[in-house]
């Protein structure tokens, strides 16, 4: 039996069911106008990831089973696992990454879903083991992508020799670790907190180095333009990423 009280509930009920469903669509449809608005790679860079038959340079690209984009040398010393800067195309990096396996570093660049490496901190899985020829790897990124590096870092330490920081930072202690780790920046970088940076360093390893670029910014270490609040560069991109690969080779040598 239908009680006088049964129908106004039932109403309240559709128009909650019916709010909720609004409020969801709304969230929808705000994430993918967030995330579709991003940064894509320049020409350069997507020339640099486009011929995967030759190799230019003595450096041969790849793309491996799930998408991530290798940087092959001839010669290889080290790997390094690159996570890219958030809302930056993933490829924005090839030119960096084409410097970095010139020294004789073998170079994986991972592809996160939205162009986000916060939402996929364990792209790092799987693939070191693809490269059995490669005795120590790197892990590193580029601001969120460095974040997101250090939290798979936090808990694969005995995996990798050590970190590279592109103006970024450990959002996770290490400090209790005996890794290698680089922090490098450039002088002119508008974006970077400088605060969380300092108060990060106490989450370094002990032996972590500290480049300062000078005239370097924040957006110069990828390929993809200039970017909202940065600082003006006051040296070429081609400088800055060349400065940061021989940096990043020191650091693999070591």
């Amino acid at each position: 039996m239908v009680t006088e009280g049964t129908k106004p509930k039932r109403k309240r009920s559709k128009r909650v069911l019916i709010a909720i469903g609004a409020l969801i669509v709304v969230l929808a449809v705000g994430f993918f106008a967030y995330v579709s608005d991003y940064y894509h790679a320049d020409d350069e860079a997507l020339a640099a990831v486009a011929d995967e038959d030759g190799a230019a340079d003595g450096v041969t690209v790849q793309t491996l089973p799930d998408g991530e984009i290798a940087f092959v040398p001839e010669r290889t010393i080290a790997g390094l696992i690159f996570y890219p800067g958030g809302k930056v195309q993933p490829e924005a990096y090839a030119p960096l990454l084409t410097m970095c396996a010139r020294e004789g570093i073998l170079c994986v660049l991972v592809k996160p879903p939205f162009n986000l490496a916060i939402f996929d901190t364990d792209a790092a899985d799987g693939i070191a083991a693809q490269f059995p020829e490669v005795d120590a790897w790197l892990i590193g990124g580029h601001s969120l992508g460095g974040v997101s590096a250090s939290m798979y870092l936090a808990d694969h330490a005995e995996d990798f020799a050590g970190i590279v920081f592109l103006a970024a930072y450990p959002d996770d202690d290490l400090s209790g670790t005996s890794l290698e780790a680089l922090s490098i920046v450039g002088s002119n970088d508008g974006v970077l907190d400088l605060q969380k940076y300092a108060e990060a360093e106490a989450n370094m390893p002990p032996h972590a180095q500290e480049l300062v670029i000078d005239g370097g910014n924040h957006a110069n270490f990828g390929n993809y333009g200039a970017q909202s609040k940065d600082g003006e560069a006051g040296i070429s991109r081609e400088d800055q990423q060349a400065q940061a690969a021989d940096a990043i080779a020191d650091l693999a040598c070591r």
